[in-house]
């Protein structure tokens, strides 16, 4: 796949996610930054092509690639045992929310608010990875990432690791920021279409809500709830 821009380029090259094979920089561009990814690339016997815009153009899908593209292979996902950091474990699993724009949001969000593993459904999210990275400012490439085709055993086995389960869900909730998330805890956030599944929300004991300032009864979107319950868990950990 081609990665465009220093920012993602950065991304892939660092994340450890996948390997880059070549990077095409503008034969004009000498900033400081791309020196430092062309360093990098050069440790990691990326092969560096300088070549005149026109060139990286004709390779990229916009131009948005500020004079930087990577040739890379596809991303390597994390197992389940990846994602365990003893009572730092901090899991978000993600239901519902397939478009690579807010996807790309909500790990942006996540990972800033100290995430240790984001869980998906099993899919082939090859054809959104561009987007992803660039809307998640490369924060996807350092994401831990699990692909999960049993979601409810999913949750299974991180109850079984005396993780602390909880879904962003109103009914029967107790306020998000009544909740303890100090030890190792998992919270599933769905999207607002469909919503969790049926399966999840069996294997989770505990529901929470995001009390509103208003009276208003309409969910916020994934992207806001990941947001708001991201950050909390951080700002629990690190009173």
């Amino acid at each position: 796949m081609i990665i465009e821009g220093n920012v993602s380029v950065k991304a892939a090259l660092m994340g450890g996610n996948r390997r880059v094979e070549k990077l095409y920089v503008d034969e004009a561009k000498h900033d400081k930054d791309t020196s430092w990814i062309l360093h990098r690339a050069e440790e990691r016997k990326a092969e560096i092509i300088r070549c005149s815009r026109e060139e990286i153009d004709a390779k990229a899908s916009g131009r948005t690639h500020g004079g930087l593209i990577a040739e890379a292979e596809k991303r390597q996902y994390q197992k389940l045992e990846d994602t365990w950091k003893q009572e730092q474990t901090f899991i978000v699993l993600l239901e519902g929310v397939e478009d690579p724009f807010n996807l790309g949001y909500i790990m942006r969000t996540l990972y800033s608010a100290g995430c240790t593993g984001l869980i998906l459904r099993d899919r082939n999210w090859e054809n959104a990875e561009s987007t992803i990275l660039k809307s998640s400012a490369g924060a996807s490439e350092y994401l831990p990432i699990v692909l999960s085709d049993d979601m409810q055993q999913t949750v299974k086995w991180y109850r079984d690791q005396k993780v602390n389960c909880f879904a962003a869900m109103r009914r029967n909730a107790i306020s998000c920021y009544e909740a303890k998330y100090t030890g190792p805890v998992l919270i599933a956030i769905g999207g607002e279409m469909r919503g969790l599944s049926s399966g999840v929300l069996k294997e989770i004991p505990q529901n929470i809500y995001i009390p509103y300032a208003n009276d208003f009864h309409s969910a916020l979107n994934a992207a806001g709830a990941a947001a708001v319950l991201g950050f909390e868990v951080y700002r629990q950990r690190n009173v």
